[in-house]
């Protein structure tokens, strides 16, 4: 049996005070406290710069936690995601930005927190991490496909996302992304001004009825599928059936997946109920 954490508000210290594990790190910067004074500051010069078409806002919940899972092909996603979002979002990233003076503080202010990926089980630390904001009411952020895809298709999805909701009882929020690779494209220094941006929030993915099974492998794939379909369906990207931290084929060998026309949409529910799973 799983064990099922209490979600919808802060953990209660020993002395009764809420506590809110986003205030600061170990390594001293304050986690996300740039991000408030950011949005209101960098959405408006968006604005100006690109125009930015947002739908799906109605997909996100006012109050308690969520996991929203994003495409990634541009350095550009981590900024604009944040920037059209109503409240804070937290992600995890390498503790090797803590090494440059250019964004030891910067990043971490922005709401990512560091994470050691040598020695121990990196994953498990990042997981537990991400337990606690979503135990806290907080939005988390991770990118199911695990890095960037270099190649602009959207990679088969990595089950950490599946595995945390099932651990905290927080839904899954799809999110596709299109046009970051337009304006900056990999490897470009700079963004390309005047140029479409969107961002697009879809249906919630419940995992209640499933955190009995969190450690069935099965149930861990079909969510983190339904989760990229779903992606795929907001992103119009092409799909490939294998990571993107792996590639085995090149990209130009590639046949995608997913067909250009979308089949019929099915709920979470519908896709994770399988005759075989016992």
């Amino acid at each position: 049996m799983v064990e099922q954490r209490r979600v919808g508000g802060p953990p209660v210290g020993h002395n009764g005070n809420m506590q809110t594990p986003t205030e600061t790190s170990a390594d001293g910067p304050r986690i996300g406290h740039l991000q408030g004074a950011a949005r209101a500051v960098v959405l408006p010069v968006f604005k100006v710069f690109w125009r930015i078409e947002v739908t799906g806002r109605e997909n996100l919940p006012a109050t308690g936690p969520a996991i929203l899972c994003p495409n990634h092909t541009s350095v550009l996603d981590s900024f604009m995601l944040p920037a059209t979002l109503p409240r804070r979002i937290t992600f995890v990233g390498k503790a090797e930005y803590l090494d440059d003076w250019k964004t030891r503080y910067l990043f971490p202010g922005l709401g990512m927190i560091p994470i050691d990926r040598t020695g121990g089980d990196a994953a498990e630390r990042a997981l537990s991490t991400a337990a606690r904001l979503l135990d806290a009411g907080q939005f988390f952020g991770i990118y199911p496909e695990g890095t960037r895809s270099r190649d602009g298709v959207l990679h088969k999805g990595h089950t950490g996302p599946a595995r945390l909701a099932l651990r905290t009882g927080a839904p899954i929020i799809p999110v596709g992304l299109r046009g970051m690779r337009d304006i900056q494209p990999p490897d470009a220094r700079f963004p390309k001004p005047f140029r479409r941006a969107e961002v697009h929030f879809g249906r919630p993915i419940d995992p209640t009825p499933y955190l009995d099974r969190a450690d069935d492998r099965t149930v861990l794939r079909q969510i983190i599928d339904q989760v990229m379909y779903e992606i795929r369906a907001l992103s119009g990207q092409d799909y490939v059936h294998e990571y993107a931290t792996k590639p085995t084929t090149p990209a130009h060998e590639r046949v995608p997946t997913i067909d250009v026309d979308l089949p019929e949409r099915r709920s979470s529910t519908e896709v994770l109920r399988a005759p075989a799973l016992v």
